[in-house]
């Protein structure tokens, strides 16, 4: 099932959830160790693989880390051929001085905010998808 293309619709759609919990990235030469289960996101990278997880698993696994996030998904199922609605989003996001990391997984884009701007993010996407 292919997702909505028209950015108009998204934009008005997006309907962003906050997700429970603080996630963090980290970064290892090898993730093979590490179960599956408590791994949200793996990117393989030249330098290494980032994984994106719950900073309570991270503390577990005595991984270091810098950055503690709140998780943000728009529950639109967005295409992956969609032109602008990360632009649109990170562009009000950035306005209000707020950092996203955004992860564009099958059905539904999804931010990392600073956990500290979890909030006033959830407040500057709830308003841009009234307007």
């Amino acid at each position: 099932m292919a997702g909505i293309t028209d950015i108009s619709e998204l934009v008005k759609s997006m309907t962003p959830e906050l997700n429970k919990g603080a996630y963090v990235f980290t970064t290892v030469k090898d993730s093979s160790s590490i179960d599956r289960n408590v791994i949200l996101c793996e990117f393989k990278e030249t330098e290494g693989i980032t994984l994106i997880l719950e900073q309570s698993k991270a503390d577990e696994l005595e991984l270091k880390y810098d950055y503690v996030a709140s998780w943000i998904t728009l529950t639109i199922h967005s295409s992956l051929e969609a032109i602008g609605l990360t632009a649109t989003f990170s562009n009000e996001l950035a306005k209000h001085n707020i950092s996203c990391n955004v992860v564009a997984a099958y059905y539904h884009d999804h931010i990392f905010v600073a956990k500290k701007d979890a909030q006033k993010a959830m407040y500057v996407l709830q308003k841009l998808s009234s307007k």
